[in-house]
């Protein structure tokens, strides 16, 4: 959630362009500084109130690309590109600026977050009746039931044996 609602920064940004006050007024009544606020006039200049709602979107890697050419063509700040693009933050361009030095094109490509879904290849299928593999699989349980059963006895067995131990005394 975003610290500042949309009505919150219109309000900010059209206090400031309306000249009811400076942008070190506007920043000191909200308890903020002046930085976002900065960023807001400027992307509400370029994008209206499209440009200072809050909004995550996984861009392609072709709009990445295009982003850091412009940054590059015109020497423009991080600011003014995220401003002139209409990114939620200017730690965007950034970070992917940082990427593409660190790794080159591939680093841009978006990586798929959360936990990975299970496979169906991972499952084995199940062996026809009568093949071989249905006969060595049907060996390999009986062999685990039998051991299991093995221990199972052993521990009734030794219960047992401790239990009458405690009772004779």
């Amino acid at each position: 959630m975003a610290k500042y609602s949309t009505q919150e920064k219109l309000e900010a940004v059209l206090a400031y362009l309306e000249g009811k006050a400076s942008y070190k007024t506007i920043a000191e009544e909200r308890n903020m500084s002046t930085a976002p606020l900065k960023r807001w006039v400027l992307r509400y200049q370029k994008h209206g109130e499209e440009g200072i709602t809050s909004s995550y979107t996984n861009h392609e890697i072709q709009f990445k690309i295009d982003v850091l050419n412009y940054m590059n063509k015109f020497g423009a700040s991080t600011n003014e590109t995220a401003a002139r693009f209409n990114l939620s933050s200017d730690y965007t361009v950034l970070k992917w600026k940082r990427q593409f030095e660190a790794g080159g094109i591939d680093a841009l490509i978006s990586k798929k977050k959360g936990r990975p879904s299970m496979k169906d290849d991972t499952k084995k299928p199940t062996p026809v009746e009568g093949s071989i593999e249905a006969l060595q699989a049907e060996v390999e349980r009986l062999r685990m039931e039998n051991a299991y059963l093995k221990k199972l006895n052993a521990l009734v067995q030794s219960k047992e044996k401790f239990q009458s131990k405690t009772k004779r005394k």
